[in-house]
């Protein structure tokens, strides 16, 4: 009888020991905005990457349906206060609902630019001969005028910016696209200030429980079969839909078209950069 009153007591010790240590031990994954964040003693290779969604392109289509566009559903999750914006993609400083529905509203001609504006070196627009290929990079001629009303449409913020982390997962021995955040942007051309401007950022963990919590709106739309149409959030997991490379990190943060130039090098420069990954992930296997 001692002992087992002994091995009972050993086992409450340990049991309070091991409870003590999780609560000091902090849990990293719940502050991840992956929506399936991997381990980070699983992860051989990792590169983060930011890409451009052009929602006027065919294969975007499903997910930019009439009266479903992403961008509407995100927006009215933000009004309704089920959806909490930031200001970067760093995710760390949340804008207000009144901020957010600011960063919505056109900026007047004569607006300033700010400091960090001017340092970037937007305020005047350059032409240049590769200038055609601007249409290919979310740039178009026939929408150059904002609303009546004071907020932008949801159908006219046509441009995402998704950033994630591809990772390569050495346990299950291949390669994933680990996306973080998807931001709205407002295009150049509907900008009076000639640049893109951010209206908000999203931690992707968040947009899954507002897409699951929405399914009779948040639907990327089958054109071929009704029956099949599918959750936002499993296309995205899905990969449905067409996005161009625009930024790898590096030590100068530079994007690729400050590196190799805009227009049709910076395409030709995104393609690159796309295969360069594919190619490595093939690579790991050759012996």
């Amino acid at each position: 009888m001692k002992l087992i009153k002994a091995i009972g007591g050993v086992a409450a010790g340990v049991l309070l020991s091991l409870g003590a240590f999780a609560q000091q031990v902090p849990n990293t994954q719940s502050s991840s905005p992956s929506a399936r964040p991997i381990p980070e003693h699983d992860i051989l290779f990792k590169k983060t990457v930011w890409r451009k969604i052009d929602l006027r392109e065919k294969q975007n289509t499903p997910m930019f349906s009439e009266n479903r566009e992403i961008t509407r559903i995100l927006i009215d999750a933000v009004k309704s206060g089920e959806l909490v914006a930031y200001k970067t993609d760093s995710v760390n400083v949340p804008l207000t609902k009144e901020e957010f529905l600011g960063n919505m509203t056109p900026k007047e001609q004569g607006a300033t630019l700010t400091e960090e504006e001017i340092a970037a070196g937007f305020g005047e627009q350059q032409e240049s001969e590769d200038d055609a290929w601007g249409a290919a990079l979310g740039s178009s001629a026939t929408e150059t005028s904002a609303p009546a009303s004071n907020e932008y449409f949801a159908k006219q913020l046509y441009l995402l910016e998704l950033k994630e982390n591809v990772v390569f997962d050495k346990k299950r021995s291949r390669m994933y696209h680990d996306i973080q955040t998807i931001s709205i942007k407002v295009p150049a051309t509907l900008n009076p200030l000639g640049f893109e401007q951010t209206v908000g950022t999203f931690r992707m963990n968040d947009l899954v429980k507002v897409f699951r919590n929405n399914p009779d709106v948040a639907i990327w739309f089958n054109a071929q079969n009704d029956a099949q149409h599918k959750n936002l959030a499993d296309a995205f997991d899905l990969w449905l839909f067409s996005s161009y490379i625009t930024k790898i990190s590096n030590p100068n943060d530079r994007g690729l078209a400050d590196i190799y130039g805009g227009g049709r090098k910076g395409l030709l420069a995104a393609q690159d950069a796309a295969e360069a990954l594919i190619e490595y992930e093939y690579s790991l296997w050759s012996y």
